[in-house]
């Protein structure tokens, strides 16, 4: 258990080691400062202007900037959805695929990766061409993640300015997003994850025979390029279908700390490029403690359940420990409790071990991670942006409760932001809710359940919890390709986003509009632990008073049976 936990501060080290150097990277580039990948990225973006007509000394109000996102992403789905459907007929296809016949399956594939959710109801090395992994799959990627990044540095700039509608450009800060900071890092990410052996390849599928005398079809393909901005960009779709656990995607203890790190980089360091762009690193640091103190909480929960194990497998006669059902052999309890901890705080769905085969208890937190609307950390962008939404919540209540005025870095919050505050935290729960309800209720939704009780229940809970929080990750028992599903989750997955994404440009653009206010001993102040544990607070209140009904009946009471000796 010693080795185990030594593991997890290295990982929490780590972590907290990258966070002020990529914080202030990212801080540089969204205000114009010199970088120095600045003598080939400049370049690169002058041409992209001068390709596509875009005026980046224009800046937008927030209906502008919204409006923009929305087309191009709309316009994203078109696009990968006619890919899928065409990718038989279309070339880098040795394996000779088929086009996605399924209307409803490219669709939710479609609407998935272009939320930055990525939710899979399909295998990916049995049903994507090479064309369409790269083209449409990995492309949106690449543009989902930067979409979060831009709504996150408008939000910044709406706190850090005053006396003006503008909140930048959406297609300057999507590019600079791409070009400074996803494709290096994922360059640099991708030999690293070649050299320890993820394969990189366009060949063809490799037919070998077993010691059985059987024929087995090993896949290949361009994995390493998308494993590399799966996880930076808190994507989480995996090239193939048993994701991280794969040796093809995840080959080596090294590879699996990699990858962690890289799903939580951009998260955990957002907060630090927020208060160097606001000029207050505490407000930053603020921000960042909430954020660990709630993974720490979650992780510590998720290990103690996994190492306890099932207690009725452990009177079985078997071979091995009870605890390792479900996880892959090479990385054991610790790392899967770890790993599942990590992909669930932030919205990335790749996973190195079956989250449906975890305890009731540790498969409550990934689903409840999610359910906090994927604060903790959280996606690229999306994390910071929810988690500002709470501290607005916080410093209102405060002010409520102890008279102060409910201001946060020199700005009043009122009846606006609050309103939209709260839009943005009951759009997603109420999606997750609703969904559950309808599917547990009628026959197209626990017809594709394969376990009943209240695990059942938990399987169409984390269904809708990973749609709505734009996760991807599931619990593998439901069977989520039917029409039902593909058209109920992908509803989820475009409320979810965009539930969330314009309240808080709305956000964004009235608290610009609004004069600095001098802090005076009135203030709440915000920039100190105190206030990094009533985030906590807030974050886990809400969490519970929304969801608490829904978990009782699901994986706390499964966890009560499951002690008292029976299972579902």
């Amino acid at each position: 258990m010693s080795y185990d936990i030594l593991q997890m501060i290295i990982f929490i080290c780590l972590l907290t080691a990258i966070t002020v150097p990529l914080g202030s990277y990212i801080a540089k580039v969204f205000t114009n400062q010199h970088t120095f990948l600045d003598f080939i990225a400049k370049p690169v973006e002058k041409l992209i202007y001068k390709i596509t007509g875009i005026n980046d000394k224009l800046e937008m109000n927030w209906r502008e900037y919204a409006l923009s996102l929305i087309a191009f992403n709309i316009l994203g789905i078109i696009v990968l959805l006619a890919i899928q459907m065409l990718q038989g007929s279309l070339p880098l296809n040795p394996q000779k695929l088929k086009g996605i016949t399924s209307w409803h399956l490219a669709l939710n594939t479609a609407v998935s990766f272009v939320t930055n959710t990525n939710w899979q109801a399909y295998k990916g090395e049995t049903t994507m061409s090479y064309l369409t992994q790269m083209l449409g799959l990995t492309s949106q990627n690449f543009l989902s993640a930067a979409t979060g990044i831009s709504v996150a540095i408008a939000l910044i700039r709406g706190i850090s300015r005053h006396s003006t509608k503008n909140i930048g450009n959406f297609w300057v800060d999507m590019t600079r997003s791409i070009i400074w900071l996803f494709l290096p890092m994922s360059f640099l990410l991708s030999l690293i994850l070649t050299q320890q052996g993820v394969i990189q390849n366009l060949s063809s599928y490799v037919e070998v025979h077993t010691i059985d005398g059987l024929k087995q079809i090993i896949a290949m393909g361009p994995v390493a390029s998308q494993e590399a901005i799966k996880m930076l960009g808190t994507n989480g779709g995996g090239f193939f279908n048993t994701n991280s656990a794969h040796p093809f995607e995840n080959p080596t203890p090294l590879t699996n700390m990699l990858e962690m790190l890289a799903i939580l980089a951009i998260p955990a360091s957002l907060p630090y490029a927020f208060g160097k762009m606001v000029k207050n690193t505490k407000q930053g640091w603020a921000i960042f403690g909430a954020m660990l103190i709630l993974f720490i909480i979650m992780l510590g929960t998720t290990y103690y359940s996994e190492k306890t194990g099932n207690p009725i497998i452990s009177q079985i006669k078997i071979t091995g420990p009870s605890a390792m059902e479900g996880k892959e052999v090479r990385f054991g309890i610790a790392d899967s409790a770890l790993f599942s901890t990590v992909t669930t705080a932030a919205s990335c769905g790749a996973v190195n071990s079956t989250l449906d085969s975890m305890t009731p208890l540790g498969g409550l937190v990934p689903m409840l991670q999610i359910m906090l609307g994927e604060v903790i950390f959280g996606g690229v962008g999306s994390g910071l942006y929810s988690m500002l939404i709470n501290a607005f919540l916080a410093v209102f209540i405060v002010g409520l409760m102890v008279g102060r005025t409910p201001e946060y870095i020199g700005k009043k919050i009122e009846s606006y932001e609050v309103k939209m505050s709260i839009l943005a935290i009951l759009v997603p729960a109420s999606t997750i809710l609703i969904g559950s309800a309808i599917a547990s209720v009628t026959k197209v939704g626990t017809a594709s359940l394969l376990n009943h009780g209240p695990h059942g229940l938990s399987e169409i809970l984390y269904a809708f919890a990973s749609s709505a929080g734009n996760n991807g990750s599931a619990f593998a028992g439901l069977n989520s390709n039917t029409l039902f599903y593909n058209i109920a989750t992908s509803i989820a997955m475009f409320i979810g986003r965009f539930g969330v994404i314009i309240p808080a440009l709305a956000i964004a653009g009235n608290l610009a509009n609004k004069k600095i206010v001098p802090a005076n001993v009135g203030t709440f102040p915000t920039d100190n632990a105190l206030f990094s544990v009533l985030l906590v607070v807030i974050v886990l209140i809400i969490g519970a008073l929304t969801f608490f009904p829904a978990l009782s009946l699901g994986p706390i009471i499964e966890q009560l049976l499951m002690n008292a000796g029976k299972l579902f």
